[in-house]
């Protein structure tokens, strides 16, 4: 049985549902302790900050991909870590078959943003990864509008509704450049793989019962139609042609009973 497909049955459902926020969970608190080790790490070898976004530079280019796991600070990666296990939980949760995707369309997405069009300067954090996640649970909330994704945008605008405003440049410590490349490809991310994941089975209305039963029924007459009458017929016999001849009238036949004799 695939894993991401939703039980009709709702305590099914729901079982299936708490075991992948826990599951999802576990994992961004991993993720986050994985971080931890790498601040230690960058103490200790202090060149490791060079691995960031360096716009426009060739070993710039290496902060595509390292960039996320460095910070400038314990405090950077604090602020950082809580929007992480909350919008990455609320991603993993809803969108099992598309999450991947889009953390790594943020992931990298926010890093060539600004390798492009960032300041000469040295950008680094997983700041562009959580606007990431959280524009792309905004944007499947406008276009799904299903009731999960309408509930986890929710959550994510009540706890982190600030992010709405700091894709712009605003401090000049603060890299806006990987908030608002992270935030583009959350949003394109999420317009790509918006049907991704199945719609939650919801249940039905007694009217949209009888319209299933009715459709049901009636294709299982047609079915029994097809299987016991006969095949229309492509041929039809010919009884009676038509004389070439207009005096020519065709014999008659003389009719007789069965008991007359031959005459």
């Amino acid at each position: 049985m695939d894993p991401f497909v939703t039980a009709h049955d709702p305590a099914e459902q729901s079982r299936a549902q708490r075991q992948r926020v826990r599951s999802q969970l576990f994992r961004w608190l991993l993720f986050v302790v994985l971080l931890g080790f790498v601040q230690i790490a960058t103490i200790a070898w202090p060149a490791l900050s060079s691995w960031a976004v360096v716009p426009l530079t060739g070993p710039g280019l290496v902060g595509l991909v390292t960039a996320p796991l460095l910070h400038a600070d314990w405090g950077h990666l604090f602020s950082n870590a809580l929007g992480l296990v909350v919008l990455g939980t609320l991603v993993g949760t809803v969108y099992p078959r598309s999450a991947w995707r889009i953390v790594l369309a943020a992931w990298v997405g926010a890093g060539v943003f600004t390798w492009f069009i960032g300041r000469p300067s040295v950008h680094l954090g997983a700041s562009g990864l959580v606007h990431g996640l959280f524009f792309a649970l905004f944007t499947l909330a406008l276009l799904r509008r299903d009731r999960p994704a309408v509930v986890a945008a929710m959550i994510a605008m009540m706890l982190f509704g600030g992010m709405l405003l700091t894709v712009l440049p605003h401090e000049w410590r603060i890299s806006w450049e990987m908030h608002a490349g992270g935030a583009l490809a959350g949003i394109i991310a999420a317009y790509v793989w918006r049907h991704r994941d199945p719609p939650p089975p919801r249940k039905l209305y007694s009217w949209e019962i009888e319209e299933l039963q009715a459709e049901a029924l009636s294709e299982a007459k047609a079915l029994d139609d097809a299987a016991y009458e006969p095949e229309r017929p492509r041929e039809v016999p010919v009884l009676w042609v038509r004389p070439e001849r207009p005096d020519d009238r065709g014999t008659v036949l003389p009719f007789r009973r069965p008991d007359d004799g031959p005459r």
